[in-house]
């Protein structure tokens, strides 16, 4: 999914891609960091009866505008982290994923699913085994839930000793995280792929112009984000836990289902679906403007 590689050697197009996906996360990271942290409150609250300013800001919810407003940056520094990596993985990571299928697997997905829903179906398999990998990078996304919904967990802890005092605590949810990237990566790209196979008849998915991609993005994000919400759900709540917290997801689920109903499960969803079509097209489109541009020059 990333663009088609210069002329120039492997090594500088590797490096424009690591720039150029680099890039697009920390612009993406700026302009929807905050949104992503109303979704997050909003899956977390366990309260039907609190006010939505009082869910959304929290302890700011009678400040001022601006103060509102900041109030939505929190854990920057581990969402910074964090997302310029997922996005420099995620971009950079899945054509690796999809060259090695294709290199020792074409076959078999050929002859399973025909050759169009073959290379689409390697597509989305491909984003489905980078999106388990993605657990590497789960206790960055642990200390950014936390400081989006539970901030009173930290107790003035620095980054270094909460690593030291909590350990592997902070791969709690991987399992639960690697179910929900499974299919949701899978839809993702497999969505794209499927998009751009038989809407635009294109050979080559990374020819696609500007449109082509925006359109391909929408139908695979939204997919994905609707798909993996319940086990996000799940996951968020497994995560934003004070750290003595040792609930796993069987009873999350079960006070989820007592307490809020099938409904629960979808705590969120609206927001992140709004977001996630101009977000997604966002650093993607940036991506692919930024690596050519980079490659002519790295």
């Amino acid at each position: 999914m990333s663009p088609v590689s210069g002329s120039s050697s492997r090594k500088e197009s590797h490096t424009a891609r690591l720039v150029g996906s680099g890039t697009a996360g920390i612009a993406e990271l700026m302009l929807f960091h905050p949104v992503d942290t109303v979704a997050k409150r909003l899956m977390s609250n366990k309260n039907s009866s609190l006010p939505i300013s009082q869910v959304v800001f929290k302890d700011k919810a009678a400040a001022s505008v601006g103060t509102k407003f900041l109030s939505l940056f929190p854990g920057l520094g581990y969402a910074a982290g964090y997302k310029v990596l997922q996005r420099v993985y995620k971009f950079g990571g899945q054509p690796y994923f999809n060259d090695f299928l294709n290199t020792n697997y074409k076959a078999g997905f050929t002859n399973a699913f025909g050759e169009k829903n073959g290379k689409a179906m390697m597509q989305a398999t491909a984003g489905s085994l980078t999106g388990i990998g993605e657990i590497v990078l789960l206790p960055l996304d642990v200390l950014k839930i936390m400081r989006q919904t539970n901030p009173e967990a930290f107790r003035s802890r620095g980054f270094l000793q909460i690593v030291k005092d909590e350990g592997f605590g902070l791969y709690r949810g991987a399992s639960w995280t690697a179910a929900r990237n499974a299919p949701g990566s899978f839809a993702l790209f497999g969505g794209s792929a499927f998009t751009k196979e038989y809407v635009f008849g294109l050979e080559d998915y990374r020819s696609a112009t500007w449109f082509q991609n925006f359109v391909s993005s929408i139908a695979g994000s939204v997919s994905s984000i609707v798909i993996s919400q319940p086990l996000d759900v799940i996951k968020t709540r497994i995560q934003n836990q004070n750290f003595e917290s040792k609930n796993g997801g069987v009873a999350v689920i079960k006070d989820l289902m007592k307490n809020e109903g099938f409904a629960g499960f979808f705590k969120g969803v609206t927001p992140k679906v709004l977001v996630v079509g101009p977000k997604l097209i966002f650093s993607f489109t940036l991506a692919q403007t930024l690596i050519p541009y980079f490659g002519k020059w790295m």
